[in-house]
């Protein structure tokens, strides 16, 4: 095949309107007058049996000599078994991809790919289904622990080791627990990056049993009958605010989380009826659940109404049950709870404001014998059943309304210290030994 029959760019500059294609050999030609006055130069092949056209310029951008030496790369790629159109795409990408690189560096942000650039992006993704007071704490702990130590490396890049490093670099803190919750993090991380196509691992899977478990513990709470009439009656002499101490009488009695009692609106009750309605938003569920679940029904005892027929005399006019003193718009906080027990003189390992959640779970159950489904449901808990909670719609509204009767009348009882009701305990253990021990003497 006769190559470079363009004589010069003299015979180029020469064309006319209207004339044909000018053939320089080896697929490759100018289109003359392509679009308006500009010539295009275009070269043809054959890739896997199939015929293509590919761009190289326009003319006189692009020279004479300039097409020919594009036609030779054209041919180059060719006779090495690649095809041009492809191999053009892949290069622009690269470009394209380098000076993304830069200006991702000059801004300071992380190289794509990188752990960083992909659990942003996994963050991004979920922090929607999340409340924020969860998802700060995620992002806050994969920017400390994470992104300083291997947030720069490709994910390909990251071992075992390189995340364990970092999780017994937390470990050394005494926040057993904050390792694991990082482990899992990164792993989630990892999983998302797999999910859009990435060839590789989770290295986290590795590490699981390498970590220090970190020892359970639950709020404290008092589960003996003797110790709870105790404390009864020291919240009855409690001397700080009017509204803490009435905080503290219905605690125990209501059996809801600290934070949905305190921040309880007036406009949730109906004392006549002894009905409180706690909104889905403010219990412990899931981001959608809160915006869209049902409210809380919390059956009041005779107790409770009079406690609470009374606050209303003095915080009624605010709209919140249990106003910050002192500080008009406020609930009370967060903590004030536990800080009232503390100057009662119980300690966090005694007991907690949450822990009295435990104390109704326990004696309930056990000394007043109502099922376990009515006290979890009374708790809000996901009630065991063999389909799981979305076919279990059973509300128990009746049992529930005598069972919080029945314990507020028992918290009376225990607290007078004339309850008839006798909690299960075992003898005091004496060993056989000492048996042996005596008929010694």
């Amino acid at each position: 095949m006769a190559l470079e029959k363009i004589k010069g760019e003299r015979e180029i500059r020469a064309l006319k309107p209207g004339a044909g294609r000018l053939s320089d050999g080896g697929g490759l030609y100018l289109v003359p007058f392509a679009w308006g006055s500009t010539h295009v130069w275009r070269i043809d092949y054959t890739f896997e049996g199939k015929r293509k056209t590919l761009s190289l310029g326009t003319f006189p951008k692009v020279g004479l000599e300039d097409a020919r030496q594009k036609a030779r790369e054209v041919w180059s790629c060719l006779a090495q078994g690649g095809d041009p159109m492809q191999a053009r795409h892949a290069a622009k990408q690269e470009r394209k991809a380098l000076k993304e690189a830069a200006r991702r560096s000059k801004a300071g942000e992380p190289p794509i790919g990188s752990f960083e650039e992909v659990a942003r992006r996994w963050f991004s993704v979920k922090k929607r289904q999340w409340m924020d007071t969860y998802s700060s704490k995620i992002i806050r702990r994969l920017e400390l622990h994470a992104f300083p130590r291997f947030g720069h490396m490709l994910l390909e890049d990251i071992t075992p080791k390189t995340v364990l490093e970092a999780c017994r670099a937390v470990e050394r803190n005494d926040t057993l627990e904050t390792a694991h919750r990082l482990r899992e993090h990164c792993a989630r991380v990892f999983r998302f990056a797999i999910a859009e196509g990435r060839d590789l691992r989770d290295p986290c899977q590795d590490i699981r049993d390498a970590l220090q478990q970190p020892v359970v513990k639950h709020h404290a709470a008092i589960v003996k009958p003797e110790p709870l009439g105790a404390l009864l009656r020291s919240i009855d002499g409690y001397t700080g605010t009017f509204v803490v101490k009435c905080a503290l009488k219905l605690a125990p009695m209501l059996m809801l989380r600290p934070g949905e009692l305190r921040q309880a609106l007036w406009e949730e009750f109906d004392l006549d009826n002894g009905l409180f309605y706690v909104p889905s938003s403010r219990l412990k569920r899931t981001k959608r659940e809160k915006a869209n679940g049902q409210p809380h029904f919390v059956p009041l005892a005779k107790q409770a109404v009079a406690i609470l027929e009374t606050l209303f005399t003095h915080t009624g006019h605010t709209g919140m049950v249990f106003p910050a003193e002192n500080r008009p718009g406020r609930f009370l906080s967060e903590n004030t709870l536990n800080v009232a027990l503390r100057a009662l003189g119980y300690d966090a390992e005694t007991v907690t404001a949450h822990g009295f959640r435990a104390t109704a779970r326990t004696l309930i159950v056990e000394v007043l014998e109502f099922p376990e489904s009515v006290v979890e449901m009374q708790l809000d808990h996901a009630v065991k059943d063999t389909n799981g909670r979305a076919y279990n719609r059973t509300e128990f509204l009746l049992k529930r309304i005598e069972m919080m009767q029945a314990w507020a009348d028992y918290l009376c009882e225990l607290k007078s210290g004339v309850s008839r009701l006798r909690h299960p305990a075992l003898p005091e253990f004496r060993p056989v030994t000492q048996r042996t021990l005596a008929s010694c003497v």
